[in-house]
């Protein structure tokens, strides 16, 4: 059985040659309310179904929805800072997202991951693409988001 890696785990900065294919990773969590998701999408996603809540209950998502690009941004800072303890850090070549459902105000995220392959680079020794799932999650289980990202993982030394 692969291992799984928890927020409460010690951490240690893994190479390329400390991962497996089902190797599982969660993140601590995050706690989200209005004033936040008003504040980004302010600055990054200006429209009223994130910055109203009066004016979102009358859209498609019938009441104050976070931007998905917020709930991505902070799908990143808990992978970053709990979630997955890459040694080079958590850097992407691609991948596809997607929203199932949006992500609300007092939603407490986490992110779980899982590594589903890893393919050695041909042409630079000491590196792979790995390609991960990772679902953002709320205190209650439902996926707000999936992320299915490559990164470019680097071997110890490389």
């Amino acid at each position: 059985m692969a291992p799984t890696h928890s927020p409460d785990a010690p951490r240690r900065a893994l190479y390329l040659e400390d991962l497996s294919v089902g190797d599982r990773f969660t993140s601590g969590e995050h706690a989200l309310d209005a004033a936040q998701i008003v504040a980004f999408a302010a600055q990054f996603d200006p429209q009223p179904f994130h910055t109203d809540a009066d004016a979102a209950d009358g859209t498609f998502f019938r009441g104050l929805a976070a931007s998905g690009w917020h709930t991505a941004a902070l799908t990143m800072k808990l992978l970053v800072a709990s979630g997955l303890p890459l040694a080079d850090g958590v850097i992407g070549s691609g991948g596809e997202l997607q929203w199932p459902q949006p992500t609300r105000p007092d939603d407490v995220l986490h992110v779980e991951s899982e590594v589903l392959e890893i393919v050695p680079s041909r042409s630079k020794p000491g590196r792979a693409m790995v390609q991960m799932r990772c679902e953002t999650k709320n205190q209650r289980g439902e996926v707000l988001q999936r992320f299915t990202p490559k990164l470019v993982v680097v071997a110890r030394g490389a």
